[in-house]
């Protein structure tokens, strides 16, 4: 009996799936793994919880998800909270497996877990292979001989991949699985307190959606939001909201997770134009999608550097590390209302429009001067759409160190009138404003004393008074180009 071993990371799927339907192909039996690794739920650079309550929830759900799936098909899922390294070479001995199939991965942390695996191995008679399904277009299709060669902008990324390679179809599931052998202890899916992660699993319940892991729920959001809700035709038009399920996909914790792929999506939108209507809408969600390529790419091109303080482009910046500055960052207590509603979102449901995230992130680099990895350590921790190229690389292009070609930083006030204009967005989420005037809803500290207590918010007692003059930090980034 030919044996393999399928170990599942960020891919907790069994539709378009390369390396469970080779296994399936070319095995009699395939034992499919997931390890909960300890050093996922310790602490990440600053000190900070790299797994929070929600985001664990989250996995922990698209990993009982992914069992179910198996077991559908006749398997399960092995599970051992442990490190790969430990696990899968006992499971090679147990079982006689000749070969371990994965995903590669492009970030750091995640490479020294795979040349850890490989080590491990060496004493086995297993043989590790790579798989490649992360992104829209392929790796061995893309026009890039090496990493090297993939460019530092999008818009020459996007023309190279759209005029030189093309979406593969995705890829059927097996139709059936032999059991796992008698023996074997499939284990137990561990609590969010077994993982050592402390904190409130149970997200807000005025967050934009209740977020539910797994493969199951990871489909049904692409059918509810491209054709039971007919929201697709509208994207590019509401993508920016705030407030609400359907201003934008949402598609992101399952992808983040490898519940759903880019190619599904993109399968998806190619449907929706035959059948209903194709607009600048539907190019622009295939668009985001190939951003989230652009990123994955120039991560594995980078690959230290992007965690380096200097980032992608090595700027000399002389970054802070003022303990205040990031508590009142972290805890929402700016004084700042677009930059504290969307932080008490992001604390309270894991997750950020991303409008958003550029906003926060430009508060925190560009007018708080902090080392922008404080953020992205933050938001590793906190957000239920963690990916680590999208995460990371997103920060760096919007605190100078990345990609981005132009030295940017957002107007937060201006982008809180623009995408905030009646103010529903920051009363959602701050009620002490509740009762502020629309004129006064995205500055409540230029209200009169008198107004104040009019509105029922005093600056200072009920709502902070702003923690920097935005105005003055805008001219000290400007004067620093």
């Amino acid at each position: 009996m030919s044996t393999a071993i399928v170990w599942h990371r960020n891919d907790l799927r069994i539709r378009d799936h390369e390396a469970l339907s080779y296994a399936a192909e070319h095995h009699d039996v395939v034992i499919p793994v997931y390890c909960f690794d300890p050093r996922h739920f310790a602490t990440t650079m600053f000190d900070l919880p790299k797994t929070g309550a929600i985001r664990a929830r989250f996995l922990r759900e698209s990993v009982a998800d992914l069992r179910e799936s198996l077991k559908g098909l006749g398997a399960d899922l092995v599970v051992r909270h442990a490190k790969p390294e430990d696990v899968l070479p006992e499971l090679v001995r147990e079982t006689s497996a000749t070969d371990v199939y994965m995903f590669e991965e492009v970030g750091t942390e995640e490479k020294e877990v795979e040349n850890a695996v490989e080590e491990a191995l060496r004493n086995t008679n297993a043989q590790p292979a790579y798989f490649w399904g992360k992104t829209l277009y392929h790796l061995d299709d893309a026009p890039f001989e090496s990493a090297d060669d993939v460019p530092d902008v999008f818009t020459p990324f996007r023309k190279k991949l759209q005029k030189q390679s093309e979406v593969r179809p995705t890829i059927d599931p097996p139709e059936t699985l032999a059991p796992l052998p008698e023996d074997l202890d499939p284990g137990t899916i561990p609590t969010n307190e077994d993982l050592g992660v402390e904190g409130n699993a149970t997200a807000d319940e005025r967050g934009v959606l209740p977020w539910k892991g797994g493969e199951t729920r990871g489909l049904d959001r692409i059918q509810q939001y491209i054709w039971r809700d007919d929201h697709l035709k509208e994207y590019k038009a509401t993508r920016n909201g705030l407030l609400g399920e359907g201003y934008s996909s949402k598609f992101s914790p399952w992808l983040a997770h490898g519940c759903i792929t880019p190619r599904q999506i993109y399968e998806e939108v190619q449907r929706y134009e035959d059948r209903r209507v194709s607009n600048k809408s539907t190019y622009w969600m295939v668009f985001e999608l190939i951003w989230r390529d652009f990123f994955t790419y120039v991560t594995w091109k980078a690959g230290p550097k992007l965690f380096h303080p200097g980032g992608l482009n090595d700027n000399d910046i002389d970054w802070t590390y003022h303990d205040e500055s990031f508590e009142k960052w972290a805890t929402a207590t700016t004084g700042i209302p677009f930059i504290d509603a969307n932080m008490r979102e992001l604390n309270t449901t894991g997750f950020m429009s991303n409008r958003g995230r550029q906003n926060v992130a430009s508060m925190l680099s560009q007018s708080l001067k902090l080392d922008w990895r404080m953020g992205a350590a933050y938001f590793e921790s906190r957000l239920v759409d963690y990916d680590v190229a999208s995460n990371w690389g997103n920060w760096a292009y919007n605190s100078r160190v990345g990609n981005d070609p132009r030295s940017r930083y957002f107007n937060i006030v201006k982008q809180a009138q623009r995408y905030d204009s009646d103010g529903d967005y920051v009363r959602h989420w701050l009620p002490e404003l509740s009762d502020v005037p629309d004129q006064y809803i995205h500055e409540p500290h230029t209200m009169s004393r008198e107004e104040q207590k009019e509105y029922g918010c005093i600056i200072g007692a009920d709502y902070p008074e702003p923690y920097v003059d935005l105005e003055k930090t805008y001219e000290r980034i400007r004067g620093e180009r």
